[in-house]
């Protein structure tokens, strides 16, 4: 469609032209003239009200979806500036934490407890975390010891055969991507780590678990997690090792004010790891560069998708901060991992299926899971917990049917806030291209280091994987 918008201009180059008009007698020069006065005094612009409506339109329904009355609180913080980011007080977040974590995260040489000898430094958190897949695995479910093989993105990775199912070191939900993590205080879906935010009084079921019992220390989600992660997933740091590696003078540079048992453990190696992980923002995004500033950072689409998300749609109701994440538990009905039939060593008994109320014990907090962040889904390509959508249109024809599809969850334990959208096939396709493509940073390889320490293969160090990765 074509607009125009007529904008008149006076300025001293009209005047002249206008005062050169009169001294000329014959009649066609100055009829010639006059149409070059109004080609002046006018301008016409091609297409430019139409996007100066919809730009216009988002940035209203932005400051009306946002808790602060403007659209600016959706920014996510630049890349350095630590002193935004929400972080455990205990472990504040510095450059040399985040350049060691940085290093730690896909240290394979890290994987020295594996079960078996033949999985000994051949993966890393990265394993289960890879930057191309929005920090989320690239299958159903994240394999760490126990794997082999990462095909292009980690969608390659299966059992190895050495390794029975039960000796597999795997979830039985898929694991939440990384991003945005400084928008949340607990971790996991359940949002079981941590002592304070919304664990602050569940104090009496932490020892239910003998990996909650790490709450206990009163560290922030990511540091208490990671603390009790790095045994989990059977990763050895000790002095010994990071004398070997040459990781010592790093822990001096990060961590001068611990004591020495403290600096070459996995306490401060979580740190690291923790303060890293803060730092993983899609601040590059093109919703993020309209957001500053540059309105033709998204296309059309996009911006009518945005309108949907933070308007009709109603997404931002639960996905509203920054990092469209938030420290909140819906049931929404979606089915378990085991459901796929494609995962290891997980069924209907998997406490993980019973979500926040797997945790807590309480019958309200049942089937509800933490809300996820929404960037770099597009080449995920699994969604929810139980990875049971394979694109996120089929997420989006969900929420818009509002139809829950696990049996096992009872109509009254879903939110009030799951209901069908009403949306049409245009404004459903406009609302996945915004997710799609609106909320893509596709530089998050500013996130990955160009080696480690080790010297080994990273994510994983497998034969597998270094013939696929072409990594020797």
């Amino acid at each position: 469609m074509y607009f125009c918008t007529v904008t008149p201009r006076l300025d001293l180059n009209t005047i002249y032209i206008a005062f050169k008009v009169s001294l000329y007698p014959n009649t066609m020069t100055r009829t010639l003239y006059f149409i070059l006065i109004i080609g002046l005094l006018y301008s016409c612009k091609n297409d430019q009200l139409t996007i100066t409506e919809l730009d216009a339109t988002l940035e209203r329904t932005l400051n009306r979806a946002s808790t602060d009355g403007s659209y600016t609180s959706f920014i996510l913080p630049e890349t350095g500036d630590y002193n935004v980011l929400l972080q455990d007080p205990r472990n504040r977040i510095t450059k040399e934490k985040v350049a060691l974590g940085k290093f730690l995260f896909y240290e394979t040489g890290l994987g020295l407890d594996a079960i078996q000898e033949s999985g000994k430094q051949t993966y890393s958190c990265a394993s289960c975390h890879i930057p191309e897949k929005g920090f989320m695995p690239g299958r159903v479910q994240g394999i760490a010891d126990g794997g082999i093989g990462f095909g292009e993105d980690g969608e390659g990775r299966t059992r190895f055969h050495l390794y029975q199912e039960n000796e597999m070191d795997v979830q039985g939900a898929r694991p939440l991507s990384l991003l945005n993590s400084a928008f949340v205080t607990n971790s996991t879906w359940a949002g079981a780590f941590g002592a304070g935010g919304v664990n602050a009084g569940t104090e009496d079921v932490w020892d239910n678990s003998e990996m909650t019992a790490i709450n206990h220390l009163g560290y922030a989600g990511l540091e208490s997690q990671n603390i009790e992660g790095l045994h989990v997933h059977r990763m050895v740091v000790n002095k010994e090792v990071l004398d070997e590696y040459n990781y010592t003078p790093l822990f001096d540079l990060a961590f001068p004010d611990m004591t020495a048992d403290d600096r070459y453990s996995p306490l401060a190696a979580s740190f690291a790891i923790s303060a890293y992980i803060r730092t993983l923002l899609p601040n590059e995004a093109p919703f993020q560069q309209w957001l500053k500033g540059d309105k033709t950072a998204m296309n059309e689409l996009e911006k009518e998708g945005a309108v949907l998300f933070f308007g009709k749609a109603g997404c931002v109701n639960c996905h509203k901060t920054a990092g469209l994440n938030a420290m909140e538990f819906y049931a929404i009905g979606v089915k378990d991992l085991y459901e796929t039939g494609e995962a290891f060593n997980t069924d209907i008994t998997d406490k993980r299926n019973l979500g926040r109320g797997g945790f807590t014990g309480k019958d309200e907090d049942l089937y509800k899971f933490k809300v996820p962040q929404l960037y770099n889904l597009k080449k995920s390509p699994f969604y929810f917990h139980g990875s049971s959508k394979r694109s996120l249109r089929e997420v989006v024809e969900y929420f818009n049917d509002g139809i829950a599809e696990n049996a096992n969850i009872p109509d009254t334990q879903i939110s009030p806030l799951f209901h069908p959208l009403d949306l049409d096939e245009e404004e459903i396709t406009a609302l996945t291209t915004f997710l799609e493509t609106g909320l893509y940073d596709n530089d998050l390889d500013r996130y990955v280091p160009e080696f480690v320490l080790s010297g080994n293969c990273f994510p994983n160090n497998d034969i597998l994987s270094r013939a696929q990765m072409g990594c020797e």
